[in-house]
């Protein structure tokens, strides 16, 4: 959600305005927040930290959906009454306001900027699904990395180096891929002299090669 969402700025007390009956909770890093399939009717916004959405099989593989930062929220799903679709996690120490589902539902009828940022939340979520999909069944996993890559690296200096702190295992669940997958392509770009990897950050020392 942009910065302009309608609880960005929002301390506990102006939430406790608009959801009487909400509560804060707090939650620790890795923590599960709620489980996909179970069934939950509160929306939760994030206070502080980073949280992440994931769907996992079985064997505990991830695909990462999206990251929610402070001032966005999730739950929003669990209108329809249906059980949570995806599972979120802390990916850092955070806490977050949950708002019951009849705060949850007065909010949507008696707050028109509400109302409209959660229309076009679920837009951009059809969006990104639509994209997801698209990068699953038609990008093999060099291309996602390469993607993945690209659009998170920022200039600095002569190098455009990738910020965050990934293991192959989180490249790996953002690009729906697997570990050893991930680690050969680095191995191979490393040797190529394309990449470098630097307290877990990706450096990309030239433009990487369109098929690998």
């Amino acid at each position: 959600m942009s910065p302009s969402g309608p609880f960005h700025g929002l301390d506990e007390a102006a939430l406790r305005r608009l959801s009487p009956s909400g509560a804060v909770a707090e939650y620790a890093k890795g923590e599960r927040i709620i489980a996909e399939g179970e069934n939950g009717d509160s929306l939760y916004v994030v206070l502080s930290g980073t949280a992440k959405a994931y769907v996992a099989d079985e064997a505990g593989n991830e695909v990462v959906l999206s990251t929610i930062p402070a001032g966005d929220y999730f739950g929003e799903v669990t209108l329809d009454g249906s059980p949570r679709s995806a599972s979120v996690a802390a990916l850092e120490p955070s806490s977050c306001f949950v708002i019951p589902r009849a705060d949850f539902e007065g909010l949507i009828e008696g707050n028109p900027a509400f109302a409209r940022d959660l229309i076009r939340k679920l837009a951009g979520r059809v969006r990104t699904l639509t994209e997801r999909v698209f990068d699953l069944a038609l990008r093999d996993v060099y291309e996602r990395f390469a993607k993945f890559a690209e659009e998170r690296a920022v200039d600095y200096g002569e190098l455009r180096i990738v910020p965050d702190r990934f293991t192959q295992r989180e490249i790996a669940a953002r690009i729906g891929g697997s570990r050893e997958m991930v680690s050969r392509i680095l191995k191979d770009l490393s040797m190529g002299g394309y990449v470098r990897v630097e307290d877990k950050r990706v450096v990309l020392l030239k433009k990487l090669p369109q098929k690998w």
